[in-house]
């Protein structure tokens, strides 16, 4: 562990500390930064001193941290005024986002259950329609629970017979999730309501009298964006009954860093609990016999040497989606009484090659494999015996980015998407062996002049890394060309092809739009995730930086005109990359980014991230994570490209100290012209459940920011050339 060594810190933090001083000039005009107060605040970290001047950012309710952020806004703001040409890029994605989409439909009972946007409705709402082709009524529109949009749907679950809804509400994208239960057939709410949840969903039993769910300990007053989110629970909530007479079902006080999902079978006999800890791509499954009359937990498969994803179950008979001995996942038969791996059949067995089997699904007393290729979908259906059915003709290279339906269905829903595919939902209907759409949208863009290739580049050790690039046609490799270069690399997340308006809406701009799909993501399974994880964490801002590297090299763009961007993991990814090759890059966006990787555990569910962090409390795991921090490679007397960070008051994921604490390092040290420049939203979280309007504002504000640093001009039809 290391030892603390406070050598002089200021005890109060008063004094406002965001006085407007210290010049740094930009190529268009002089900005003003605030001049951010310094403490001197020095840790030891197993011989290592390292400071943390700007530790006191880390409180964000604190006055000084309020009028620091006020300041800094302040500062962009003034900057993205003085671009004339945003109000037009954000005129442009504005009429780009303006097109009705729908989510896939859940039926249940006599209802089929989805959501539909209008175009540019602040928040999707939900309808419901007792036939397939039937005038929907609504069921929910979370844009009457508040006034500015800021109230988000994050979670539905439904009764098999579609008589009750459960929904999760999320206030100004917080992570923290209040559960309500509507009766579908009224749209009427019942009086439970559920606090305190996070990171849980709610599974029904299937005589719709309740339902699971996992929560937290309520924190105290006022800490609820910072509280460490340990000793997550999992308990039974009783329809017509207080939150306080809910059973506790497991818990487990001398693991704190257990956390719980909970599914109850499709024949309503068993509760099946899958137990992790941290965001590690393996678990525990527990079983309780709901025909019990005092179920008990019982282990089922507790070597938590794998990943244990179960698909369904005949009785005693469990269909697990497993990666043991199958780094690319397999499908297994596993007997309850015998769950010992030497008694395992295998139905479904490892794909070949760079395959991926993602994802199964049983609709139609069948499954349905979702596959990667490359990081490009298919579906391939099987019998109950793995013998393989037909393939799910897909329209082009892309990605289903959900598989709806019920075992005992006969038809299913799905979406597919690429870059230049908007979101389309399919219907697939088993015994014809056919899909037809549901809904396909119009959108105000003309996809047939942009063309999508996928590239494999050598990244510094020589693995092959997929990149997706999409254009115009015709475009000229003149080196001249802006280009925004997207990555992630973390987290066993996979980067596949879909839809944005805002990526739409650069292409229109003249841009070109690249996708990497780096180690550390799930493209190529297990493997491939390890490659980019841990100690090997490096070789993901390796692959990233060779990526840039091959667009320059292949006379798609050059330095000046290429831009970098991720968000969360792929913040600090964007921050890693900009202090270790601060000369490759024209301008970058990091979002939300884990930017202080010695102190990340300390907040929210941050301690989770251990599974491809480590965990800077060790001294190994120190070594890596302080060698690519970007908080801690910061050098002063650099030139660091230009940089747009993105962030939220209210992220109670990635906490917002992380891009408060790198934007006042950065901006102290740049030593360029280039501008270093923090947005901080306000009433907004990590992202999910962000209003349009406010992803709108963001997006015009990031393009403005590159449409001046990169030196673009818009084509001549961009906008319908008006």
């Amino acid at each position: 562990m290391k030892n603390l060594l406070l050598v002089a810190m200021v005890a109060a933090l008063a004094t406002c500390s965001c006085s407007v001083s210290g010049p740094a000039e930009s190529e268009s005009s002089r900005i003003l930064y605030p001049q951010t107060k310094k403490v001197d605040l020095v840790e030891d970290h197993f011989g290592t001193r390292v400071a943390d001047p700007y530790r006191w950012l880390e409180d964000a309710d604190s006055a000084d941290t309020r009028a620091w952020v006020e300041a800094e806004n302040k500062v962009t703001q003034g900057y993205l005024s003085q671009i004339p040409e945003r109000a037009r890029i954000k005129k442009r994605l504005t009429s780009i986002w303006n097109y009705e989409r729908y989510g896939a439909p859940a039926h249940r009972g006599p209802f089929y259950i989805f959501s539909r946007n209008s175009g540019l409705q602040r928040q999707s709402v939900i309808y419901k329609a007792k036939a397939i082709d039937a005038e929907p009524e609504v069921l929910l529109d979370p844009n009457t629970l508040s006034a500015d949009g800021t109230v988000a749907l994050s979670h539905t679950s439904y009764t098999d017979d579609g008589r009750y809804m459960a929904y999760g509400v999320a206030a100004s994208g917080s992570d923290w999730v209040e559960w309500h239960v509507r009766e579908v057939e009224t749209a009427k709410d019942l009086p439970d309501v559920i606090r305190w949840s996070k990171f849980s969903g709610a599974s029904w039993l299937k005589d719709g009298s309740g339902f699971y769910y996992g929560r937290y300990d309520e924190p105290s007053p006022g800490k609820s964006l910072q509280a460490v989110n340990k000793n997550q629970k999992l308990f039974f909530h009783k329809l017509g009954t207080a939150q306080d007479k809910d059973r506790l079902v497991y818990a487990r006080a001398d693991k704190p860093d257990w956390s719980f999902g909970a599914d109850v079978t499709d024949d309503g006999q068993f509760l099946v609990v899958t137990q992790s800890e941290s965001t590690e791509n393996r678990n525990r499954v527990f079983l309780q016999d709901l025909r019990e009359k005092s179920p008990r937990m019982q282990p089922f498969l507790d070597a938590f040497d794998a990943s244990y994803i179960v698909v369904g179950n005949d009785a005693d008979v469990f269909y697990v989606l497993t990666n043991r001995n199958a780094p690319r996942y397999r499908m297994v038969a596993i007997e309850r009484s015998r769950p010992q791996p030497e008694a395992w059949k295998t139905l479904i067995p490892e794909p070949a090659g760079r395959v991926v089997l993602e994802d199964v699904t049983m609709v139609n007393n069948q499954f349905v494999g979702l596959l990667l290729t490359d990081a490009r979908s298919s579906l391939q259906i099987y019998g109950l015996d793995g013998k393989r059915g037909k393939e799910i003709a897909l329209p082009s290279i892309g990605s289903v980015s959900a598989f709806v339906g019920l075992r005992a269905q006969k038809e299913a829903f799905y979406s597919f998407g690429s870059y230049l595919y908007p979101t389309t939902i399919y219907r697939y209907d088993f015994p014809q062996g056919i899909s037809t759409v549901f809904k396909k949208p119009l959108v105000s863009f003309d996809a047939a002049r942009y063309e999508t290739v996928e590239a494999f580049y050598p990244s510094k050790d020589g693995t092959k890394i997929p990149m997706f690039i999409t254009y115009r046609k015709g475009l000229v490799r003149n080196t001249q060309n802006p280009t925004l270069l997207y990555g992630y690399g973390g987290f066993n997340v996979s980067e596949t092809p879909g839809f944005s308006p805002a990526s739409a809406g650069w292409l229109e701009m003249g841009g070109i739009y690249a996708v990497a799909c780096l180690r550390g993501g799930g493209e190529y399974g297990q493997e491939w995730y390890d490659a980019g994880r841990l100690k090997n964490k490096q070789n993901v801002f390796d692959d990233f930086i060779a990526g840039a590297e091959y667009l320059i090299r292949e006379g798609y763009t050059s330095t000046p005109k290429l831009a970098i961007q991720g968000g969360s993991n792929g913040g600090l990814l964007v921050g890693a990359c900009i202090t270790q090759r601060p000369d490759l890059f024209g301008a970058a966006l990091p979002a939300v980014g884990v930017m202080d990787l010695l102190r990340f555990h300390k907040f929210t569910i941050g301690w989770a991230w251990k599974s491809d962090y480590g965990d800077p409390d060790k001294k190994e795991d120190f070594e890596i994570a302080y060698r690519y921090s970007p908080l801690h490679n910061i050098h002063a007397g650099t030139r660091y490209p230009a940089t747009f960070i993105t962030t939220a008051d209210h992220d109670d994921r990635v906490a917002p100290l992380h891009s408060f604490k790198f934007a006042a390092t950065l901006q102290a040290a740049q030593a360029g012209t280039a501008p270093v420049l923090i947005r901080i939203e306000t009433k907004a979280g990590h992202g999910g459940g962000k209003p349009t309007d406010k992803l709108i504002e963001e997006r015009a504000d990031m393009y403005g920011f590159l449409f001046r640093e990169l030196k673009m001009t818009f084509p001549p039809d961009f906008g319908g050339g008006v």
